[in-house]
């Protein structure tokens, strides 16, 4: 029975492509279409050439898919198949889209969608849809991909084809991450999530986890990226599912590429080929070794990345592969520019960017044109740098609407560099206060957008949210900021290893700059290459100076061990941060100085720093600190100082509670239940600050989070002597998914005792000062939107003054530090001056910097 037999190998065929096996599955569906022939079968013929097809499009190899889809096409028209020939007509679109060869595919796209309209067939209708808005969404129009993404979905709900509404689903998700709507995107795939395993369907499973994976690494969110991307990888060696197998090795090795983890991204990268070239993907071949070349350019290795990049050229030149052979020529680029061969760099950048523009890849336009702007800086064109920088930075901010709050801090960090450099560009223009504007713009928006959320009438709400970023200041508001507030603004920007850039903002509004150059910099730009071709074009690079050095070694002999003092560490810091301002900072002691750190310098202890006579920086000036310009002006704006007496507020004062347990990562990777410590001394400095405010403070059970979570709305001053937890709510510290940091009370009535930096910025508080007299509390996980952690989070809860430490505090001389400071505050001095009195007095009993100089100010004076 040949024609049984024809059949079967067509059935064959499709089952070991299924499989991963496409070179068998040809193999069948070429006796199968012998047989067709053999037998006169027209029908049997045309299935074979659409199975071909596919086979041939996932290989990549798109001209032989489109030859086999165009004879499907003949042979349905020939025998009057009208669901043939809406199915060749859908299956040509596809090649023509991958191929990127959008006006083709539309007009393919469109006549399946009126085949299937014609004939009823609902489920076709929905794919065309499908298939009509990925073309949108690949031209940049995405509304209108989204719209009939939507359609498509309420067709598939109503013909209850759930596997045709994860499809959906999957693109409509896909969308809004293009769009840099992560939220909405994550939601969407979670959805998609959810039906593919209520129906079963493991491969549709693979693919939605993946989707999610590539959401997250987008926002600089790895650990999550591989948490999806493992469950995919396990999913597609269960099922077989060879193409899903690379994909999700490729994904992995992408990741860890992002995390700097590169020999271990090389051995994915190449299991990826393995997989690829054993099944004839040529397409996942070129991928392979793109991504290749990319992990030896960041291992330095360039001449081998650019022989890996010009494989991968070919490849996507040979398989007409556009938004490939954008990817191949931008990474050619970011290699020449490596190289020092800044001409060919430009040229290179030049083709992929219109490439990138064509396709409509937004991450890779922008990704492009900051490597541009290098190229023209290395080569001193620095006009020309700044224009392109600028237009850079356009897109990145651009996919920034609707995020929430911590991505927004994830994929600003993600960007850091475009700021950075554009920065350079300005500043060897002589452009230094339209520089500082730059670096005001790259810092802090999460947290101004919240502050001024907080601020903002419902009106004006409406018009934050709806903006991709809170409007940064230009360098007329910066100056009104610094008259309005009577404070000298002090603003750092580390350049890569290079310089450090500062600021001086005089209260009459005058700016002035000076730079540091660093001693080792090969004084090059710093280069953000491609991060990956299927992955997120952008990430972070960590600044290495010896600056970085130096605070964290001063932290680590000097304040943390308390090894006691190395004046020398103190006063090389003061040298690098403080002498080359040191004319411009004001001579009363009493005047303001607002510093704004940037990275690792949040950690510096300001008030320590000791000029070349030993006379430490808080003997000289009032200190404070924020993130930004803007939420130091925010903050003061929330301000209203009471007129009552201090003795005549509602303090609500905490010390010691009854400590909660805690998750602690062990040396096996689990995690295990610890019992926090008692404070004595943290119990005795809350009885005295109680004593002194002539009210009764929380100790011990009375302290429950419960309780405190009650009081805090209502109170005016609130002093916290506990513990706090610096990186909990950081999945891989405490397995708790949270923003960072914790403050420790008493569990119980349905709370675990800890009060964390999410549950602190639910509420809304009254309060005019906070103190968090803790160990570590002003630190968190720091960011390009400062330190995210306790202090931002009572800022933006509405405490417009907030005290924290730096490092672990000693019992002893911090009851002392505080007691001092609320006997300033008695005599009418504001959080500023108090402060700086109570270090002035307690360092005459304990003259060790850190018996006195951990806590610093965040926010408004008073």
């Amino acid at each position: 029975n040949r024609h049984g037999e024809g059949e079967a190998l067509n059935v064959l065929g499709v089952l070991f492509q299924i499989a991963g096996q496409p070179q068998i599955a040809i193999d069948l569906l070429e006796q199968a279409l012998e047989i067709s022939h053999e037998v006169s079968d027209r029908r049997m013929e045309g299935a074979a050439l659409g199975n071909l097809g596919i086979i041939y499009r996932n290989l990549g190899q798109y001209e032989r898919a489109i030859e086999r889809y165009e004879q499907l096409l003949a042979i349905s028209r020939e025998i009057g198949d009208r669901r043939g020939e809406g199915l060749a007509l859908g299956n040509l679109g596809n090649a023509y889209r991958d191929l990127s060869q959008y006006d083709s595919a539309l007009e393919f796209y469109e006549r399946a969608l009126e085949i299937s309209q014609e004939v009823g067939d609902s489920s076709s209708e929905g794919r065309s849809l499908v298939n009509l808005g990925s073309v949108y969404s690949g031209l940049g129009r995405n509304e209108q991909a989204i719209d009939l993404y939507q359609q498509s979905i309420v067709i598939f709900q109503e013909i209850e084809d759930r596997q045709g509404e994860v499809g959906s689903l999957l693109a409509l998700g896909g969308t809004y991450d293009s769009l840099g709507q992560y939220e909405r995107a994550i939601a969407i795939h979670e959805q998609s999530l959810a039906l593919a395993r209520e129906i079963g369907d493991r491969r549709l499973e693979g693919e939605t986890l993946g989707g999610l994976g590539i959401i997250y690494n987008n926002l600089g969110q790895y650990g999550r990226a591989i948490t999806s991307y493992e469950q995919q990888l396990t999913i597609a060696r269960e099922i077989e599912n060879r193409p899903g197998e690379g994909e999700a090795l490729g994904d992995l090795a992408i990741t860890y590429d992002n995390l700097g983890q590169y020999e271990q991204a090389i051995d994915l990268y190449e299991q990826q080929l393995t997989v690829a070239r054993e099944i004839g993907n040529r397409q996942g071949e070129g991928r392979a070794l793109g991504n290749l070349g990319i992990t030896y350019w960041n291992l330095g290795q360039i001449e081998e990345a650019v022989n890996l990049y010009e494989q991968y050229l070919a490849i996507s030149q040979e398989l007409g592969n556009l938004a490939g052979e954008g990817f191949a020529l931008a990474s050619l680029g970011s290699a020449y520019l490596g190289l020092g061969e800044y001409e060919e760099s430009i040229i290179f950048y030049e083709q992929s960017l219109a490439i990138s523009r064509e396709v409509g890849e937004r991450e890779l336009e922008g990704i492009i044109l900051h490597n541009q702007g290098i190229s023209l800086t290395a080569a001193e064109q620095f006009p020309q740098a700044e224009l392109v920088f600028r237009q850079s930075l356009e897109v990145f901010e651009s996919l920034r609407t609707g995020l929430t709050d911590d991505q927004l801090i994830s994929i600003a960090d993600t960007q850091a560099q475009a700021y950075a450099n554009l920065e350079r560009a300005l500043t060897a223009q002589n452009k230094t206060a339209e520089a500082l504007a730059i670096t005001e713009r790259g810092r802090g928006r999460a947290f101004v957008l919240q502050l001024a959320s907080r601020l903002a009438t419902e009106d004006e709400r409406a018009a934050l949210e709806a903006s991709p970023v809170a409007q940064a200041p230009a360098v007329a508001e910066i100056q009104q900021i610094a008259r309005d507030t009577k404070t000298t603004l002090v603003t750092y920007s580390q350049i890569f290893d290079r310089s450090l850039y500062i600021w001086v903002v005089q209260p009459t509004g005058d700016i002035e700059f000076r730079s540091v150059d660093f001693d080792g910099s090969d004084g090059s730009p710093a280069i953000n290459p491609i991060a990956a071709i299927d992955g997120p074009v952008y990430r972070s690079a960590t600044p290495e100076s010896e600056l970085t050095a130096l605070v964290n070694d001063s932290r680590a002999t000097v304040i943390v061990e308390g090894a006691g003092t190395d004046p020398q560490q103190l006063q090389d810091l003061h040298q690098i941060l403080i002498d080359p301002i040191a004319d411009l900072l004001p001579s009363d002691p009493d005047a303001n100085v607002a510093f704004i750190p940037q990275g690792n310098l949040f950690l510096v202890p300001f008030a320590a720093l000791q000029d070349e006579n030993g006379t430490y920086l808080i003997e000289k000036h009032t200190i404070l600190t924020a993130p930004s310009i803007q939420v130091f002006g925010l903050a003061n704006a929330s301000n209203e100082p009471d007129s009552a007496s201090l003795l005549d507020t509602n303090p609500l004062v905490v010390g010691n509670p009854v400590m909660p347990t805690v998750w602690s990562p062990t040396a096996s990777g689990e995690f295990a239940d610890i019992q926090l410590s008692d404070l004595p001394g943290a119990e005795r400095e809350a009885v005295a600050i109680g004593n002194f405010f002539q009210r009764p403070a929380l100790i011990g059970d009375q302290a429950t989070e419960a309780r405190i979570k009650q009081l805090l709305p209502d109170a005016s001053l609130i002093h916290l002597a506990t513990h706090g937890l610096l990186e909990y709510g950081i999945p891989e510290s405490s397995g708790v998914l949270d923003l960072p940091g914790a403050i420790a009370l008493t569990p119980g009535d349905g709370e675990d005792g800890l009060l964390t930096s999410a549950e602190i910025l639910n509420l809304d508080l009254q309060a005019d000062l906070a103190i968090l007299s803790a160990c570590d509390t002003g630190r968190g996980r720091i960011t390009g939107d400062g330190v995210v952690g306790l202090s931002r989070a009572l800022i933006t809860a509405g405490v417009p003054s907030v005290m924290v430490s730096l490092w672990a505090v000693p019992d002893a001389p911090t009851a002392e530090l505080m007691t001092e400071f609320y006997n300033q505050l008695a005599q009418g001095q504001d959080n500023a001056q108090a402060l700086r009195q109570a270090m002035l007095i307690t360092m005459q009993q304990h003259p060790e910097p850190r018996n006195w100089a951990a806590f610093t100010l965040l926010g408004a004076a008073e």
